[in-house]
């Protein structure tokens, strides 16, 4: 079992992209195949970067409203979104593992934590069908006991729903779980769910730094994570 000292928790939760996995790459290419379909010019891939975190529909949105030079509260209400969305699912789940990768060490991160009997699960505002693709092609999915997606929960993160199945699921105090994400929407779902929160510094954040969310640890290399704590590590707070 893990020293309880060295870290004090028994669950650890992840977001997926911008966290375990580089997917912002597969996804601008997927927008701009959806965009090409219907007519419209493509985005930069930088763009779609910032707009990753709130779930496919929002995405398209953002999407949208660059394309056609509308703000995002316009073509929110309108039909074209189902429709864009009606085409984006089977090519993004065609490119799905194309162009995305894990991140450096999370492999390893995973499997030393799994060996030292600490439980782990998922926690995205992915839809489940692709979240599934991405942890098979990957071969992240033998690491998690459970995986709550976009649309597992009645709401989606910042909501806390998710993480609080999983305390109830794992039969895990609040003060022994941790959640490890990359954006504002990751550390509010934690905030509210009651649980620290650790996030990348390189994930994605709509394209701000994560101290301004003031998670209680930031760090940029999951190595790190492995080592014991250094006083001089950026952005720490709290155990």
């Amino acid at each position: 079992m893990h020293d309880a000292i060295d870290f004090p928790f028994d669950l650890v939760l992840f977001d997926l992209d911008g966290t375990l996995l580089e997917t912002a790459p597969e996804l601008a290419d997927a927008v701009n195949d959806t965009l090409a379909r219907l007519g419209l010019a493509p985005v930069a891939a930088a763009r779609v970067r910032d707009w990753i975190g709130n779930g496919v529909r929002e995405l398209l949105v953002q999407a949208l409203a660059c394309a056609h030079g509308d703000t995002a509260d316009v073509v929110r209400g309108s039909a074209q979104v189902a429709h864009a969305l009606e085409i984006f699912e089977p090519l993004y789940a065609a490119r799905c593992g194309s162009n995305s990768w894990p991140y450096p060490g999370v492999d390893v991160l995973l499997r030393q934590w799994h060996g030292q009997g600490i439980r782990m699960a998922v926690v995205t505002n992915k839809d489940s069908r692709f979240t599934g693709l991405l942890l098979a092609h990957h071969g992240l999915a033998r690491w998690f006991e459970r995986v709550i997606s976009g649309d597992t929960m009645a709401r989606k993160k910042p909501a806390p729903d998710g993480i609080l199945d999983c305390l109830a699921h794992f039969g895990v105090a609040a003060e022994r779980a941790l959640f490890i994400g990359d954006s504002s929407i990751d550390v509010a779902t934690a905030r509210n769910a009651g649980i620290p929160v650790w996030a990348r510094a390189d994930g994605y954040n709509l394209g701000q730094p994560i101290a301004k969310s003031q998670p209680d640890r930031v760090f940029t290399d999951f190595a790190a994570l492995l080592r014991p704590r250094s006083g001089s590590e950026d952005g720490r707070r709290g155990p």
